[in-house]
């Protein structure tokens, strides 16, 4: 595969009779003007109920800690809060659709470092190259490739990649903890990461680098071992499974999105020219998963209606299933591709990627 030394940065066809979205932002625009929804009330009700139930479970593990029946629910339930102040307070404040203040937007993003993680590079990752180059090999970083793993159609392949369908699932439980250990310290020291090529990080981020993190494993590892009366290796195992769930709750909304089994992937000219406009890319790179389901809405923040999300991401999420609705008849009206599917169908055409790239080989590699 190429990499960013060989390839140039990305650049959309710019032809306005080809490009549907000035009509499309301006249907959204006055139905969004039109709505009495407000929605700065509506997110300030649950950034701060999140907030509270975070600081509360955190609190019942220390005073009810001692107790395995509080202590593992606890942890757990830390873990689903904490996946919700991402999804639903984190992704909007990046993409500065949280509150009107900017101030407020910048802080908000900060719940990262409660959370052991950067705030500064993953929204370089998340705003400035998944967003802008989703599915483009190298330059969306949110869909990294490693050795493990073979998701794009020119990856490499290894002797065990036939299995990858059954270890997978397997590894994809420690995301969390491949975040929180190791792939934010490959953003900031492995010369080869995209991210690295992106921006010139600010000496200020590697101190909180570690300063997060060494601060993250002491609340919720170290000041509970101190004050429960319980073996230490109860706490060790409780804060495991919190990071279990999150991975499995992180990854349902991260692998419903963008890589299943018909994902297409883009490859630009030795040029950099994409042969699509920045909108079309936009509408067949991504997908929705189960839009209708109330639950998911609550849970993920509308991160389900990601089509949506990826055409209009400075609107609050709050907006998103009114502007569904509207892509969804716009598409239908103007012959544009819009995919959607329910969260089990999106889940299980993940693992058929996997599955089917297990067994097809690279033709223009080297055998190995």
């Amino acid at each position: 595969m190429s990499t960013a030394n060989t390839l140039k940065k990305p650049q959309y066809l710019k032809e306005p009779e080809k490009d549907f979205f000035p009509r499309l932002r301006q249907i959204v625009n006055e139905s969004v003007g039109k709505s009495e929804k407000n929605v700065y009330l509506e997110t300030g009700i649950k950034v701060t109920f999140l907030f509270i139930a975070y600081f509360g479970l955190y609190t019942l593990i220390l005073v009810k800690g001692n107790s395995l029946a509080w202590l593992f629910p606890c942890y757990i339930l830390l873990a689903a809060t904490t996946i919700m102040i991402f999804l639903n307070v984190v992704h909007d404040a990046a993409h500065n659709a949280l509150f009107r203040s900017k101030f407020l937007n910048e802080s908000a993003q900060y719940a990262l470092e409660l959370f052991g993680t950067n705030s500064y590079i993953w929204r370089i990752r998340h705003v400035r190259l998944h967003h802008a180059f989703p599915n483009i090999p190298t330059w969306d970083c949110d869909i990294e490739q490693s050795d493990l793993v073979k998701i794009f159609p020119d990856s490499k392949t290894f002797w065990y990649t036939k299995y990858q369908h059954i270890y997978l699932p397997i590894l994809y439980f420690t995301y969390t903890l491949n975040w929180l250990f190791i792939r934010d310290f490959r953003d900031f020291f492995a010369k080869d990461r995209i991210v690295r090529k992106a921006v010139k990080i600010p000496t200020r981020e590697f101190v909180k680098l570690f300063a997060t993190k060494i601060f993250y494993v002491f609340y919720l590892v170290v000041i509970p071992i101190l004050v429960l009366n319980i073996a230490w290796y109860w706490v060790l195992l409780a804060f495991l499974s919190m990071h279990i769930v999150a991975s499995g709750m992180g990854l349902v909304a991260l692998l419903s999105t963008h890589a299943g089994e018909n994902a297409v992937w883009t490859y630009p000219d030795q040029e950099g020219k994409v042969d699509q406009t920045w909108a079309y890319h936009q509408m067949i790179s991504t997908n929705d998963f189960a839009p209708d389901n109330a639950l998911i809405n609550f849970t993920y923040g509308c991160f389900n209606h990601h089509i949506a999300h990826h055409l209009f991401p400075s609107l609050s999420h709050a907006y998103y299933p009114q502007i569904t609705r509207i892509i969804q008849k716009f598409a239908s009206e103007n012959n544009l591709p819009y995919r959607c599917f329910t969260a089990k169908e999106a889940i299980t055409s993940h693992f058929k990627l996997l599955r089917n790239n297990a067994y097809v080989e690279n033709i223009f590699e080297e055998t190995m």
